[in-house]
């Protein structure tokens, strides 16, 4: 038998191993897309267009989140948070290993692009259920008084996830001359996701049904329709949650996506300094996101997070004047700040949003919250960014929609009550349901 304490560290550590690898299948996409994608799926277009369809079939994953969060979210408030997730791994796992084995547009023609496009759809989805039940499975374990602080190891997933993708194709990258990188070097990170997946599979299994569930299945309680009992319920909620994190999604893809496109393609610079940057930036994170999940739980969410929002504010127009220096070490010094500020905002994001749904509904709201903002925020950030840029001749306009988005974020802040203190098993936030 297993303690309370012990089921609560197993369930976190369990939550933080499965994110990690989900995250960086999802990574491994965005960074090979930078990289990779433009010249193998789509050599008959100029660089530009090649890079923007790549982009493009980036954003097939994050169209695919919503519809994810909606699928697995209603089967995880019915049936339970952990089948979801052993469902949801191998789902991400499998399209991630095929799409390492997908032969390229020289080979198989205009069948290449459309296989990318369906197996990033399927990586979408897969990503759309996990971190509902990740987050869920952490805070609905465990001590009330540290959600904040657990809650906030699946969200460590996304650096822990990004920074070993960026370290696989940085390592094939500067190992590998160009052609062979090009050939096959970019597949063997993809290919490696079948290992990593078996270890996260093994793990799940191990762990326990969330008891908050449990006691909602006792009790005879659970939703017959789950999403549409949100859009009854809890619109504030779902309003709040969709502004508090469309921010937050543009200003990372910005920081730590656009960054590697950008150095490379406008200044000329070698592929591993701006991997190398968000390298660095993401093993910062690692650390800084547990501490302000940590923080939160001392001074309430909504304080951390609107701290971390207005630092991102102020960075983002510091940011490409770095860049713009050419020099390696104040690049790496961007990418590094800019993703200081995101930690502030994601440590105590995961409970922030859980908190504000009511046990029956939580796997399903905090779910369609954090994925429809995913499409609005993060889907489009590299598409709209690289427009901006092409259209203006400069990166001003970038930083002013990375400013508007972020604006957004304290807009879902003001609508929703303080989350730290509400009582889970009671249900919502006081205030957070009705409008």
């Amino acid at each position: 038998m297993t303690g309370p304490q012990s089921q609560a560290r197993r369930v976190i550590v369990a939550g933080l191993i499965g994110t990690s690898l989900e995250w960086y299948d999802f990574f491994l996409y965005g960074t090979a897309a930078t990289l990779v994608f433009n010249k193998l799926f789509f050599p008959t277009f100029d660089p530009l267009a090649g890079t923007f369809l790549a982009f493009a079939t980036f954003a097939v994953g994050f169209v695919a989140r919503p519809v994810g969060g909606i699928v697995f979210g209603h089967f995880g408030d019915r049936v339970g948070r952990k089948n979801i997730l052993v469902i949801t791994l191998l789902l991400m796992g499998i399209a991630t290993v095929l799409i390492g084995a997908l032969p390229g547009y020289a080979s198989i023609g205009v069948a290449a692009p459309l296989l990318l496009v369906i197996l990033r759809f399927l990586q979408g989805l897969g990503l759309g259920g996990e971190w509902g039940g990740a987050v869920l499975m952490s805070i609905e374990h465990g001590d009330p008084r540290r959600r904040g602080f657990n809650a906030s190891w699946p969200q460590v997933g996304v650096p822990a996830g990004n920074l070993l993708a960026a370290a696989m194709l940085g390592l094939m990258s500067v190992t590998l001359p160009e052609e062979a990188f090009l050939a096959w070097g970019w597949r063997v990170p993809f290919l490696l996701s079948g290992a990593l997946v078996i270890v996260g599979l093994w793990i799940r299994l191990r762990i326990a049904e969330s008891p908050l569930f449990a006691a909602v299945e006792q009790a005879g309680a659970k939703a017959r329709m789950p999403v549409l009992d949100v859009l009854r319920a809890h619109p504030r909620a779902l309003l709040s949650a969709i502004g508090a994190r469309i921010g937050v999604d543009v200003a990372f893809y910005t920081f730590a996506l656009f960054i590697v496109q950008y150095v490379a393609n406008e200044h000329g610079l070698p592929r591993s300094v701006g991997l190398n940057a968000v390298l660095l930036g993401s093993a910062v994170q690692l650390g800084l996101i547990p501490l302000f999940g940590a923080l939160s739980d001392r001074y309430g969410r909504r304080p951390v997070y609107l701290a971390g929002t207005v630092a991102a504010g102020a960075w983002i127009f510091a940011f490409f004047p770095l860049l713009d220096t050419r020099s390696p070490l104040l690049i790496t010094l961007a990418a590094i700040v800019g993703l200081i500020a995101h930690a502030a905002m994601y440590g105590p994001q995961a409970a922030f949003i859980a908190e504000l749904f009511s046990t029956r509904l939580r796997y399903s709201g905090a779910s369609m919250g954090y994925q429809i903002a995913g499409v609005l925020g993060g889907a489009l950030a590299p598409s709209i960014a690289l427009a901006l840029l092409e259209a203006t001749g400069g990166t001003v306009a970038i930083s002013l929609y990375v400013l508007a988005a972020l604006v957004l974020t304290v807009a879902g802040l003001a609508i929703a009550p303080e989350t730290r203190d509400v009582d889970l098993a009671a249900g919502a936030a006081p205030s957070a349901a009705k409008g």
